[in-house]
């Protein structure tokens, strides 16, 4: 047991037991996910010989145990999110919003052509937005195009979340590449540079090819539970204006557009950004766009107050299993984390003597499959490589470059452990099965792309 605990081989194995058995209760003995993680992650943390007192608390103290960190630390991040997207999302179907955007879509791009138009939503959406936050507000457009045009939601769901995967990995003001570009003095123009020349090709073959190939043979319905509420809420009354509809969508992603901006453009200390700020919260955006849209698409247009109380609890019921679920992968990513497997993981590539780009992205990897936050694999990775880089005389776009690698990296694999796995699995109605064939193939083949066009362009600048 000591070998298991304290060495490098151990800890190793210790972690891929653990995701083994994680994968073996999900899928094969189908143990509800929220269950199965909380119990692997208690399992691995008293195999890997982390205290009781830091697992679970004290009978005197609780505050700050892994256990409560695990599933606060996520959830304080989602948890409104999630509750208000789906209110605003719920609102929009229910006033027949969503169906008269989902129309215009399809006419503009066309019915066959409707996964591209989603695929571009992410893709532009994807630069102001958090990748999260894009989900919990264009998902119910995704439900609407699957069910009018009568194919899987894998079709138009995957090229959505590649243009929000990849602006999120690669593209400022998001907080991983933020963050590395300052940890390795690279100016953000070359990072914006540098990722719009990453992203898209990359977007492109996991977006457009990837997904059109997939959706074709994982058929998998629009999810009913997320659409249940707003159709027992529908009526025949006229549809909203779709400049009403689009007006509703556009106030969270302004808002929350211009407090990001503004953190980096206006005076630190000033009241204008202190406004920004304030209204820039996604929860605070998101909390206005959703009384726009109960008065403007509910009252406004004839619904009563009990038909608004019924439509926001029925959106509300099946977001509680969502946040179990998510917040029970943040805990098991914890565990994995203090039991100290990505510093050993890092430790031992880092001797491998790759060129600095592809360790850069071996690492990110590594970090990324055994803990599962993209921002932590980014941070890490980092300040890892950042040493070995000070002696080489790189030039701001190979610089920039770098920086590319290490998101790559950061976004390979998602699975069991990542919270953004859930939230997909969830919100498209996915088995883990599906999301594992779906999702995570799709998050490596923009990992491998994106790192492929990172390469070659270290070639040549």
């Amino acid at each position: 047991m000591d070998w298991l605990q304290h060495s490098t081989g151990g800890l190793l194995t210790l972690s891929g037991l653990s995701i083994a058995l994680l994968l073996l209760l999900i899928i094969r003995l189908r143990v509800e996910p929220f269950i199965a993680l909380l119990v692997v992650g208690l399992l691995l943390a008293l195999a890997a010989g982390l205290p009781v007192e830091q697992l679970v608390g004290s009978a005197q103290k609780a505050s700050g145990s892994l256990l409560e960190t695990g599933f606060g630390g996520i959830l304080g991040h989602v948890a409104v999110i999630i509750g208000l997207g789906t209110l605003l999302g719920s609102v929009l179907e229910a006033s027949g919003g969503a169906a008269v955007l989902t129309r215009t879509l399809l006419r503009l791009a066309g019915e066959r052509r409707a996964p591209l138009a989603m695929g571009l939503a992410g893709l532009i959406f994807g630069v102001p937005v958090f990748f999260d936050i894009g989900i919990f507000v264009l998902a119910p457009l995704v439900y609407t195009a699957a069910k009018a045009g009568g194919r899987s939601i894998v079709l138009y769901a995957l090229p959505l979340l590649a243009g929000l995967s990849v602006m999120h990995a690669f593209m400022p003001p998001h907080p991983g590449p933020v963050a590395a570009a300052g940890l390795l003095g690279v100016s953000l123009g070359w990072v914006i540079v540098m990722a719009l020349a990453v992203g898209i090709p990359a977007w492109f073959v996991g977006g457009v090819l990837f997904s059109t190939w997939i959706g074709k043979r994982v058929v998998v319905p629009p999810p009913e539970e997320m659409l249940a509420a707003a159709e027992k809420a529908r009526t025949d009354r006229a549809e909203p204006p779709l400049s009403l509809v689009l007006g509703i969508i556009a106030v969270p992603l302004v808002l929350i557009l211009a407090g990001t901006f503004g953190s980096i453009l206006l005076p630190k200390g000033s009241t204008v950004l202190s406004v920004f700020t304030f209204f820039g919260t996604p929860a605070v955006a998101l909390t206005i766009a959703v009384l726009l849209a109960f008065w403007l698409l509910g009252f406004r247009r004839g619904m009563s107050r009990a038909a608004v109380a019924d439509l926001a609890a029925g959106a509300l019921r099946p977001v509680a299993m969502i946040l179990l679920v998510v917040g029970a992968g943040g805990f098991f990513g914890a565990v994995l984390s203090a039991t100290g497997v990505g510093k050993v993981l890092a430790g031992e590539l880092a001797d491998l003597g790759l060129p600095v780009i592809a360790l850069s992205y071996v690492i990110s990897c590594a970090l990324r499959i055994a803990q599962g936050s993209a921002t932590v694999a980014i941070v890490t990775t980092t300040g890892i490589v950042a040493p070995v880089i000070a002696g080489l005389g790189y030039s701001q776009p190979q610089l920039a470059l770098v920086v590319m690698a290490i998101s790559a990296g950061s976004i390979i694999a998602s699975h069991v452990n990542d919270g953004g796995f859930w939230i997909v699995s969830r919100y498209f109605g996915l088995s883990v099965k599906e999301t594992l064939k779906t999702w995570t193939v799709l998050e490596t083949v923009l990992s491998v792309v994106g790192f492929a066009v990172a390469a070659l362009l270290s070639l040549v600048v």
